[in-house]
């Protein structure tokens, strides 16, 4: 049914349209903000609650939503106004009650296999493995941009879209807090610390140091390598820690589980988990053995979890 419809692709250069049927939507970077992180979480609703945190400082006023889906061993955060989009739509003779799905054009990489021709001075193009609009200037000579777009172009998922400009997401629907979005900002810092994971010895290690004389030669001396040489060992070692218990404390987020507090520090990690029956209370408390996790009542409905690093 979804490639049945015609799909719309929506920028900020469109002309005004006239409808005889509903339709779907896509639209371009120009309507939403889009990043990537390779972060150690297995589910699409664990990675949306990150999302707020991800796009701190980088949004204009306003409330936004977030959609997240997987390219390969990234995760795509991708955060959008669907007010600004459904005005933007009516003042183009699209209202929202004629309008199905929205899709973003990321969604699409794969299918965008030649610059799409948006109008006379701007194109959307595929780089770095990420659609952007540039000017059609900037194209290369063999790059010869298409007007072609059909719903072939259609996604498997997208958000549903209500007339109240309440949308739905059919990717993802998931109601827990936040509370590990500022935790996993932090933990998805760590990579850079912990690009060496030791499994290929102290070579890369060096190589990664290395990176950092080149940039800053005043690093260069003896006595500087070896004092940063054993903070990054230091800091590795500690962070690793925290990573595996951040990752072990995700896994334990799913339907009717809500983590409701996390405080992590050198020495260990205290966890509050509220649970829904006893069906995930037990749930619960087997993944905890299994971690060697300490774990008690804390209140009706709460179980604490304690772990050491």
């Amino acid at each position: 049914m979804r490639r049945n419809r015609e799909l719309l692709l929506v920028h900020t250069a469109m002309n005004r349209v006239i409808l005889d049927n509903p339709v779907n939507v896509m639209v371009t970077p120009q309507f939403y903000t889009l990043k990537k992180e390779p972060l150690p979480v297995k589910y699409a609703y664990q990675a949306k609650k990150i999302a707020p945190s991800l796009f701190e400082g980088l949004l204009e006023e306003g409330e936004h939503e977030y959609s997240v889906f997987q390219e390969n061993d990234m995760w795509v955060f991708v955060a959008y106004n669907m007010e600004k989009i459904l005005d933007f739509l009516a003042s183009k003779g699209v209202e929202s009650d004629n309008v199905g799905k929205l899709y973003f054009a990321q969604q699409a990489l794969d299918s965008f296999t030649r610059p799409m021709s948006l109008n006379e001075s701007e194109a959307l193009v595929v780089m770095d493995e990420v659609l952007v609009v540039v000017p059609t200037m900037v194209l290369g000579e063999d790059e010869f941009p298409t007007s072609y777009f059909d719903n072939q172009f259609t996604p498997k998922q997208g958000v549903t879209v209500k007339s109240n400009k309440n949308p739905t997401e059919s990717m993802v629907g998931d109601q827990q807090s936040w509370l590990l979005a500022g935790v996993f900002v932090l933990f998805a810092g760590m990579f850079f610390v912990e690009a060496s994971r030791y499994q290929g010895g102290d070579a890369s290690a060096n190589e990664e140091l290395e990176t950092l004389y080149e940039a800053y030669p005043e690093l260069a001396s003896s006595y500087t390598r070896d004092d940063i040489s054993q903070k990054y060992r230091t800091i590795d070692v500690n962070e690793r820690k925290k990573r595996e218990a951040i990752k072990s404390i995700g896994s334990m987020i799913f339907k009717g589980s809500t983590l409701t507090s996390l405080t992590v520090n050198e020495k260990g990690f205290t966890a509050l988990f509220e649970y829904s029956n006893n069906d995930t209370s037990s749930r619960l408390k087997v993944l905890a053995k299994k971690k060697n996790f300490k774990v008690s009542e804390a209140k009706n409905s709460t179980l604490r979890m304690e772990g050491t690093l």
